[in-house]
């Protein structure tokens, strides 16, 4: 015998131990357990999609857990779509959740950067202060914030017009109750520490070096922060712009709170708009959150190479 043959037969594994591995009781209870709980989980989106398309005279009749007498159709999509009138609210929730990502992006990004990059003595107590803003429960405060909004006065500038629909810059009442101003800032305020923490144990891994190298070649503090820093966070922020844009859309709290124009409320307040006093049509309901759902879907389709980088990047430092 060869040592070739030799060699082969002890690198080759016996059928015996590729059965073993591939049948250990072990594996096959997680594998039973993974697929349970993803069955589990996308139970309830199969069954939006389902009702969905199934008309409400068919589901009052035969029941929801029901084969469907007259086949299924996107009706419920074409009636939502129209009766309550989705691009508008389209509109006005954009109109609520970019700006608000984007000023959230750039002040948690200065907080962390300055308490990151820099040795100084009140560092950690900043960041230990906006990180401490998440553990506050917003019903806490809802009723001083109320009256708060209902007493501050602010001017109104001027409108943005796009096609038929007007959207005021800041307030068309001289207050910041019902305005998309005040909706904005409110979630600035609740976002920005959470945006502060994951950014700043980012900015930790980014070398102090680079930060005073730049310094030294006569770098102003902002540059550095704007065209150094910034560049190098680029998977983080976008990890960041796509949490805080899908917190920020399905908000509904604040929006039933401080608006009171019903024209003003985000797509949240649309469907529930659908809800009537004696009876619901659960099914219009179910195609109405769907078609919510598409604009997140969609961001985090465009961005999702930097955001599955994100959640890693950071993680370790060095």
């Amino acid at each position: 015998m060869s040592a070739s043959t030799v060699v082969a037969q002890r690198t080759v594994p016996s059928e015996s131990v590729v059965i073993g591995r591939q049948f250990r009781p072990g594996r096959v209870i997680l594998h039973a357990f993974l697929i349970a709980m993803t069955v589990l989980w996308a139970f309830p989106l199969f069954w939006a999609v389902y009702s969905s398309l199934r008309p409400i005279s068919d589901t009052v009749t035969n029941g929801y857990v029901s084969l469907p007498a007259g086949g299924l159709s996107l009706d419920n999509f074409r009636t939502f779509w129209t009766e309550a009138d989705l691009p508008y609210f389209y509109a006005n929730t954009l109109v609520i959740v970019v700006p608000s990502v984007i000023l959230i992006l750039l002040l948690s990004s200065m907080v962390a950067f300055a308490c990151t990059q820099f040795t100084w003595r009140f560092n950690l107590t900043v960041l230990m202060i906006f990180t401490a803003g998440n553990l506050l429960p917003p019903q806490v405060i809802i009723v001083p914030l109320y009256h708060i909004y209902l007493s501050t006065p602010i001017p109104m500038l001027s409108s943005i017009d796009i096609g038929r629909f007007s959207f005021p810059i800041f307030s068309d009442n001289n207050l910041l109750y019902d305005q998309y101003i005040g909706i904005m800032l409110i979630h600035v305020v609740f976002q920005t520490g959470f945006a502060t923490f994951v950014l700043s144990n980012y900015m930790k891994t980014i070398s102090k070096e680079i930060t005073e190298s730049a310094i030294v070649d006569g770098a102003h503090v902002l540059r550095i922060w704007w065209n150094i820093v910034l560049p190098l966070c680029r998977p983080a922020l976008a990890a960041m712009a796509t949490l805080l844009f899908t917190f920020i859309y399905n908000d509904f709290f604040w929006a039933l709170i401080l608006l009171k124009t019903g024209d003003k409320r985000p797509i949240t307040s649309a469907l529930n708009n659908l809800q009537g006093e004696f009876f619901s049509n659960n099914n219009l309901i179910a195609a109405g959150a769907l078609l919510a759902a598409v604009p997140p879907i969609l961001v985090y389709v465009f961005l999702q190479k930097q955001f599955i980088a994100g959640l890693t990047l950071g993680s370790t430092k060095g």
